[in-house]
């Protein structure tokens, strides 16, 4: 286990912003692997969005005993008990006072000594102007990537997760339609007004932007790219054209709800256009 139990609290050198249904936790996974980087025992810290999004700190509380609940069952599945050390920094991490500056620091205190420290949250690429501000100061010498899907695939996929979750199945089209017209699928991916916001911080040599395709057709590419970004040296990576999430194929969305969609996200398919032109979004697919 690449751990330092004595490790001192530090913020992270690199961090996945994004966005929501697109390849993140692919990415983690990924880079989890490779000897020169650490992640935390559980992916999404949260920090930033906790801070700024007040909506979110409805849902935290349940990430993180869902986290600590997945972390236990890895373990046990493998015969194992978790280690001490690891038991040791679940009950830090998850004491209050949770999502302070310190706590932040605190997530990845067990990272060793050479390494890289990474935060892969998605949630946030959503952060309001205010809290993009806040990550510059915060992080001033950090570097990102932001993986963008294709707008209509990515809301679709976050329907079908949210309905899955509620154990919802629409029966009509008309079900789907008033379905489709949940703002959060729009809030999620709108790239529209999130991607200026990070853009107006951090140019091209902090924050590299990469289309979802790109992953399924040319995953060692990808990796290839983000360690070249991030200064690591090559790996040999498992699994890289595995699927993290099956696809949910008892859900199957209308031809006119995802109509609806891409009429609804029109502007995001302009915006992407003129902000990294055609080439870039002929490879959301």
């Amino acid at each position: 286990m690449n751990w330092d139990p004595e490790g001192k609290p530090r913020k992270p050198d690199f961090l996945c912003i994004g966005a929501q249904k697109a390849g993140t936790t692919w990415l983690s996974q990924m880079l989890s692997q490779h000897p020169g980087v650490w992640t935390p025992p559980f992916k999404e810290a949260q920090f930033f969005n906790h801070r700024f999004i007040e909506e979110h700190r409805k849902w935290l509380p349940w990430h993180f005993r869902r986290s600590r609940q997945n972390i236990e069952k890895r373990w046990t599945s493998r015969g194992q008990e978790v280690p001490a050390e690891v038991v040791s920094y679940m009950d830090r991490v998850t004491r209050q006072p949770m999502f302070t500056n310190h706590w932040y620091k605190l997530v990845f205190a067990p990272a060793p000594a050479g390494t890289k420290a990474i935060d892969v949250t998605p949630e946030y690429s959503t952060l309001p102007q205010e809290g993009v501000d806040f990550v510059a100061k915060f992080l001033p010498r950090a570097k990102f990537v932001y993986i963008i899907r294709h707008p209509v695939d990515r809301a679709i996929s976050q329907l079908k997760m949210n309905l899955t979750r509620k154990g919802r199945k629409p029966a009509t089209v008309e079900e789907w339609l008033q379905e489709v017209e949940d703002p959060v699928l729009m809030q999620r991916g709108d790239y529209l007004n999130y991607v200026p916001r990070w853009s107006g911080h951090f140019g091209p040599d902090q924050l590299l932007y990469l289309p979802f395709g790109r992953i399924a057709r040319d995953p060692l590419g990808v990796l290839r790219q983000i360690e070249d970004f991030f200064g690591l040296n090559p790996h040999d990576y498992r699994d890289m054209g595995k699927k993290v999430f099956a696809s949910g194929h008892a859900l199957v969305v209308p031809d006119k709800a995802r109509a609806r969609l891409r009429e609804k996200l029109e502007p995001q398919f302009e915006f992407l256009e003129r902000q990294f032109g055609p080439e870039f979004v002929s490879q959301f697919r």
